[in-house]
């Protein structure tokens, strides 16, 4: 039978500051499971490491025998439910047109099942689209990239260079027909 274990109470835990395994005082819990747990010998607060040897995991007999009462069907269950199912990326890529394959470019949009050649990470299947971005499974990896990000370029601003004034000297003033040139139509610089 399992002990229970309650916030405050102590519990054998593999301390990683003395590096020794030591009484505990348990600070936090999620569920039934210490989280946090404070050394009582060097005081420091660190998550719960269980003692090496132990588990809270059953044991493989344990798993094997059912573990419950609750019957044979349920164990079944959990057996398969743990069974993963690993495809690999050339299973993922079977039947899909490889070959008319378009080229990656942000500007464009993709919808899930899709394939695409990237230039840097090459073929990939659109596993995910999320908004302005696209999840990519290459044969290393995933990556989020962004897409739909087209329309009309942006327009450069046009490149005027200053125009050139008459100035003098700075000590001296300007001229009048210098400063009538310079000053806007219909403002008179007189007044």
């Amino acid at each position: 039978m399992a002990t229970q274990h309650k916030v405050g109470g102590e519990v054998d835990a593999f301390c990683t500051r003395c590096r020794l395994t030591l009484a505990h005082t348990i600070l936090a819990m999620v569920g039934t499971k210490i989280a946090r747990v404070r050394c009582n010998t060097c005081n420091g607060d660190h998550a719960f490491r269980s003692a090496p040897g132990t588990t809270d995991k059953p044991s493989p007999a344990a798993r094997a025998s059912g573990g419950s009462t609750s019957g044979t069907k349920t164990s079944r269950a959990r057996a398969t439910a743990e069974e993963k199912i690993i495809i690999s990326f050339e299973e993922q890529l079977a039947g899909k047109d490889i070959a008319n394959a378009p080229r990656y470019s942000p500007k464009d949009t993709y919808k899930p099942d899709q394939v695409i050649q990237h230039p840097t990470f090459g073929l990939g299947l659109v596993t995910a689209v999320r908004g302005d971005k696209v999840d990519i499974t290459f044969k290393s990896e995933t990556k989020t990239l962004v897409h739909g990000r087209g329309g009309a370029p942006a327009e450069k601003p046009a490149f005027s260079p200053p125009s050139a004034k008459a100035t003098g000297p700075a000590d001296k003033p300007l001229s009048e027909t210098t400063e009538e040139a310079a000053s806007p139509p219909g403002n008179p610089a007189e007044g």
